[in-house]
Order: structure tokens, then sequence, then C-alpha cells
């Protein structure tokens, strides 16, 4: 019996001890319990017309009041704004109404032939807006004569369907508007797509840029620029535009 005791024994040792050890020794690698880190790398939110104005968390730009859109990257930042210059513009000839309830044709009545200076509205809006019209109004006293005769300030509504010609029309009434600024709505469909092909399309009226297209379509010298910048350069801007030159001027800083 006692060397049946001790060989029940030692294999009982062997299964509780050295079997249980040489299994956790072999045990592969991969199935190693892993963790896995989480990305905690903080948002940053940036607004699209100056780049160098960047926040943790969303917010208004303090420099043109757009909304900051989150981004994947901060850029550098912008310390002019530069004209760009567009050599040909595909323009429609949408049907459009005027602050006078008068009907029109974007192209056939106000562009064809004609040097332009084109920016981006709407009634209600109280960040950009208000500056922009202001803009303009310093601009066209600065030009003097020449609005109307050499060249014409259009402003399209980008909310058509609240911006009724009254409504434009009293809105020009605050920025002493002259007979050569023609303010324009219409139907959205057709707004929407003359914004499209002017390159000023956004998915919310808030978030439309301050950019201002001046164009001399008998030349087809077409130029964007910031639609807040300094009135005197802005000035220099258009006469190069009216009298077919290249606008490389830079548009830097506001008044």
């Amino acid at each position: 019996m006692y060397p049946r005791t001790l060989l029940m024994l030692g294999l009982l040792f062997i299964a509780l001890v050295i079997m249980p050890a040489q299994a956790q020794t072999e045990t592969p690698h991969n199935h190693t319990r892993t963790t896995t880190t989480k990305n905690t790398e903080p948002k940053v939110y940036s607004c699209p017309m100056h780049p160098d104005v960047t926040a943790k968390s969303k917010g208004k730009c303090p420099k043109c009041g757009m909304d900051l859109r989150l981004v994947d990257h901060v850029e550098e930042p912008a310390h002019e704004v530069k004209t760009a210059a567009t050599s040909k513009m595909s323009i429609p000839d949408t049907e459009l109404l005027d602050q006078d309830g008068r009907k029109l044709h974007f192209y056939t009545d106000l562009v064809k032939g004609q040097t332009v200076v084109i920016n981006f509205i709407f009634t209600t809006c109280t960040t950009i807006c208000p500056p922009l019209g202001a803009t303009f109004a310093r601009v066209q006293k600065e030009l003097g004569d020449k609005v109307g005769r050499d060249v014409r300030f259009i402003s399209i509504s980008v909310d058509p369907a609240t911006d009724t010609p009254e409504r434009l029309k009293a809105w020009g009434a605050k920025f002493h508007a002259g007979e050569g600024w023609t303010f324009v709505t219409g139907n959205k469909p057709e707004v929407d797509e003359l914004l499209r092909a002017l390159g000023a399309s956004s998915a919310r009226r808030e978030d439309h840029s301050p950019t201002v297209l001046i164009g001399n379509d008998a030349q087809g010298n077409w130029t964007r620029t910031y639609g807040l910048a300094n009135t005197s350069k802005l000035v220099e801007i258009i006469n190069d535009v009216i009298e077919g030159k290249n606008a490389t001027a830079t548009a830097e800083g506001t008044n």
C-alpha cells in the first residue's frame, strides 16, 4: 500500500503544480491582453477667412464674425490677403429682381461688357454684412462719379427667401447706395445656381465668405479679394481692373 500511496501523491503533485506552471510558461505572446490608447488630441477650430484665428471650442471669429469650423490641422497664419486672378468666368443669365422690384437678367443687364464689383450679403445678418456694406459705401464715395459710369456695384442676397426687393432697398439706404449700386434677389434655386457659378455658395447663409468679386467682362479679367480690406487698396484694385490691368496688389487690413 505504501508505494501505491507515494505514486498517487506524485501524480497529484504533477497535476497540481508542474503542469499548470509549464502551461503558463508556454502561453503564446499573441494571447497577451492589449489595451488601446484613446486619441486625446485636442480639437482645433479655425476661421475659414482668417486661418490664423484658432480656438479649442466652437465660436465666432473676432475679425469677421464667421463661425469657426473644425479643422484637421492648423494652417500657417495668413498675414495678408492677396487677390486671386480668374481669367474666365461662366456667368448664367439668371432672372432676378432688383431693389425696386424690376425684373432683370444678371449677365445681360448687369455684367455684359461692364466692370463690376460684387459682394454677397443678407439683410438679417449682424456680423460681416454690415461691415461689407460700409466698405462698399466708402469705396463708392472714393470712386465718385465712376460708379454707375465706369463700374457697377452689385450686392447679391444669399438669403433670397427672406430678402425681398423692399428689404434690400431699405438695407441699401442705410449705406447711402447710389444709382450705380444694384441689389438683387430672386427665386432660391436660381439664386443658388448663380452663387455656385460665382464661387460664392455655402451650406448656410451665415457661413458665406466676405469675398468681393471684381471683373472686367469686356477684358475677361476677374479678380477675387477680401471684402473688408482697406478702402484705398480696394479702390486701387478696382481702378486696375477698369483699365484692364491684372490686379496683383495686396488687399491688407481694414479701415
